[in-house]
């Protein structure tokens, strides 16, 4: 049975993953990558200590699959989307690479959204520029870093640097090339997407478009060297790790918007049709002639992270020094605050929202009576909250009828339930380990020939699958917490910037 790697890139951590071809894992390795701030709202990465970290990964995965490299019959990678990852025309980095949780550019975004330029680009292009789009980002540094933005040579993301390092050829994928500048109708680069943001300098230096599944180059001696692959194994484009995660746990289809429950609140749904509306990204699919509706915002599980790491952040040393699970002694207390009525409402805005980059996270409805449990009952049904908000958007376009579940979140039957109950429509979870890179996975074996297609998963999935079905008397409370919810939203908006605004005027 042949063998498939598949990598997966996000913020902070760097994974290989080899896979029997019956999606088995049989080996996973793990490197962080250190992030850097140098200034407020730049969020960057060394790109060599990236290949660096890759690398290892890839060559402690490898050692430790207990089958030789050979048997690997293809590699894909996939990773975070939107930032950049510039090379010069020399094809080395162009300084670091930056991740999509940087938001330099979010006033020439906001900028955008007054003067016109964003809904041109929204009916050219299927979406609204954002603070960490490739568009964005460029302009930005047009306009702050003139002598770096002459020398660029290449525009890549994350994943097209992992397999230039792996195979020394530049290009994308199809699903990559629609973050900022391919017409929504035609899918491909188009020089009036460059133009409507300015950019026009930089037609020549858009990479080559092919499908995730297409073989476009092979591992080089160098890269063999670094990661104990064998030379000229076949190398794939990839995905973007959205489309990568919804393919890996099943979730990759027409009538079913797959979740992600992880730093991002991630939503999407495939259409054999480009519908676009400001309240999603209509990007391309995996294939010519279909396209993914993603609603995303920066405001899920991180937010419940934070409360754990930040407010029982001894309580859960404590439990890691003797070998307990704190995640799992805590959900009891959340469950049981589910069975009570709360007043608490939590905003889980703490790294973003989808109203702007000046909402701010906030607990409202507290009292002293309220204890841990409720205040995280109300972090996580107000991350749910939130996935509700981009679920209904997609609804409206698409009337999708199930939803499956994926992120750390979606390993807890109660919070699976609750999804359930918020979003009011059947939630499946999958029993898949690393989603994302066996979305790569399936794309490598596809290029191989292993597979017919990306879509063809060798797995039973009805076996790997639990599927919560929504409690009709609970839907009906929820709706009516997601109601108030939303009031609260509209009644901050006018005190957010005043809100921001009083971490200045204390230095004024």
């Amino acid at each position: 049975m042949a063998l498939l790697l598949g990598i997966d890139n996000g913020l902070t951590v760097t994974k290989a993953v080899i896979f029997a071809e019956n999606g088995q894992v049989l080996a996973t390795a793990r490197r962080r990558v250190a992030q850097s701030m140098p200034c407020a709202r730049h969020v960057e990465r060394d790109m060599g200590d990236l290949w660096t970290q890759t690398a290892a990964a890839i060559a402690e995965a490898v050692a430790s699959c207990g089958r030789p490299a050979t048997q690997i019959a293809a590699v894909a990678a996939t990773a975070h989307g939107d930032g950049l990852y510039l090379l010069d025309r020399q094809a080395q980095p162009l300084g670091p690479g930056i991740l999509s949780l940087d938001s330099r550019a979010g006033d020439l975004a906001g900028a955008w959204l007054r003067d016109g330029t964003a809904e041109r680009a929204l009916a050219l292009t299927g979406q609204v520029p954002h603070a960490s789009a490739p568009s964005a980002i460029l302009a930005w540094i047009r306009d702050n870093q003139p002598e770096r933005f002459g020398r660029i040579g290449h525009v890549l993301a994350c994943k097209d640097w992992l397999t230039f390092c792996l195979t020394g050829r530049i290009g994308t994928d199809l699903t990559e090339a629609s973050t900022s500048f391919t017409n929504v109708g035609t899918q491909n680069f188009d020089p009036d997407a460059l133009a409507v943001f300015g950019l026009g300098a930089l037609r020549n230096a858009l990479p080559p478009v092919a499908l995730p599944d297409q073989v476009v180059g092979h591992v080089t001696g160098a890269a063999a060297a670094a990661t104990g692959l064998a030379p000229g194994t076949p190398v794939v484009a990839g995905l973007h790790d959205v489309t990568a995660s919804a393919l890996g746990s099943g979730g990759y289809g027409r009538g079913t918007v797959a979740i992600v429950a992880g730093t991002y609140s991630i939503n999407e749904t495939v259409s054999a049709e480009p519908r676009t509306d400001a309240r999603w990204f209509c990007r391309n699919g995996l294939r010519r002639g279909e396209w993914n509706a993603m609603s995303i915002s920066p405001a899920s599980a991180a937010n419940y992270d934070w409360f754990l790491d930040t407010l029982c952040g001894s309580d859960r040393r404590a439990a890691e020094a003797e070998g307990r699970a704190f995640h799992a002694e805590i959900v009891p207390e959340i469950a049981a605050a589910l069975s009570r009525p709360s007043s608490a409402i939590f905003h889980p805005y703490l790294f973003g929202s989808p109203h702007g980059p000046q909402a701010s996270g906030a607990f409202l409805g507290l009292h002293g009576w309220h204890d841990r449990g409720q205040m995280l009952r109300a972090v996580v049904e107000g991350i749910a909250f939130n996935h509700r908000h981009h679920v209904d958007a997609l609804r409206d376009g698409f009337a999708p009828g199930a939803a499956r579940l994926t992120g750390g979140i979606s390993r807890s039957p109660v919070f699976a339930q609750l999804f359930a109950d918020v979003l009011d429509m059947p939630v499946t979870t999958s029993d898949t380990d690393e989603a994302a890179a066996w979305g790569a996975a399936l794309c490598a074996g596809s290029g191989a020939g292993l597979f017919d297609s990306p879509v063809a998963d060798p797995r039973d999935l009805a076996a790997l699958t639990t599927t919560y079905h929504p409690d009709p008397g609970r839907a009906a409370d929820l709706s009516r917490r997601y109601g108030v919810f939303n009031n609260l939203v509209a009644a901050l908006s006018p005190l957010w910037p005043r809100i921001e605004d009083l971490a200045k005027a204390s230095h004024d």
